[in-house]
């Protein structure tokens, strides 16, 4: 039998005085909160399986809750996404409810999150995104880009501008939404990262390669984040390590 091992881990980060990033693993979530100690996961494939990262807007207001609105709803009815077409759906779905809640509040206004993630299904990997979140698939020879940066071109001396040009919610009206989807087989063995932008920014795509490669899941997502921290953390740093293989223990 196939699994999907999943070792998942938030922190706030050194700079950042709360965490505005929030997770979900198949009905799973860790909205807005701190976790030390990478929490480890298996699960059969059979039923759809989402894995998601997402990063509430900062200088904007309740990104938190902008984050754990979109991840407690991809909890919910991730296991009727099957396609490209319902994936599609669902992230539209998700578009609305941020702005359906900011309306109910004044101070929530413009809330907005970034969204990174896979679905795994019998037979393929849904990968998706909007804003700049990422997702990575681990490769023999190093790991490769699956998502798409959604930001302003950099200006001179930058490597990434920090301007986010897509999101969900993020405005002051609905705005639509065009998500990144692409797919690949759910072969085994294969590895994905799926992190927020605290991780990628302090490090690179070079050393986060190196530690995949050099340690199991939970020490990866470990050692990662201590990169993260060492080279100080100015954002929240959020991250889940996929692996679909023959044997749960593999």
């Amino acid at each position: 039998m196939r699994f999907v091992g999943v070792s998942a881990l938030s922190h706030d980060g050194l700079v950042r005085d709360h965490n505005e990033d929030s997770l979900v693993v198949g009905p799973w979530t860790l909205c807005a909160s701190v976790s030390l100690v990478p929490a480890t996961m298996f699960f059969p494939i059979g039923s759809p399986l989402v894995v998601a990262v997402a990063d509430g807007l900062g200088g904007h207001p309740a990104g938190e809750i902008a984050s754990s609105l979109v991840v407690t709803h991809l909890a919910r009815v991730g296991p009727a996404v099957t396609d490209e077409a319902e994936l599609r759906e669902v992230l539209e779905e998700c578009n609305r409810f941020v702005y359906a809640e900011a309306e109910l509040d004044p101070e929530r206004i413009a809330m907005g999150t970034t969204i990174a993630g896979l679905v795994v299904g019998e037979t393929d990997v849904l990968i998706f995104n909007i804003g700049d979140s990422r997702v990575y698939a681990i490769e023999d020879h190093g790991i490769t880009r699956l998502s798409v940066d959604d930001n302003e071109p950099p200006a001179r001396g930058q490597t990434r501008s920090p301007v986010v040009t897509q999101t969900l919610g993020g405005r002051f009206d609905l705005g639509a939404i065009e998500p990144h989807i692409s797919s690949r087989p759910s072969a085994a063995p294969s590895r994905y990262l799926v992190c927020s932008d605290g991780l990628t920014d302090p490090v690179d795509e070079a050393s986060i390669a190196a530690t995949v490669h050099d340690h199991d899941a939970g020490e990866a997502v470990f050692k990662l984040w201590q990169a993260a921290i060492q080279a100080g953390a100015p954002d929240n740093v959020t991250m889940a390590l996929v692996e679909i293989s023959d044997d749960q223990g593999a």
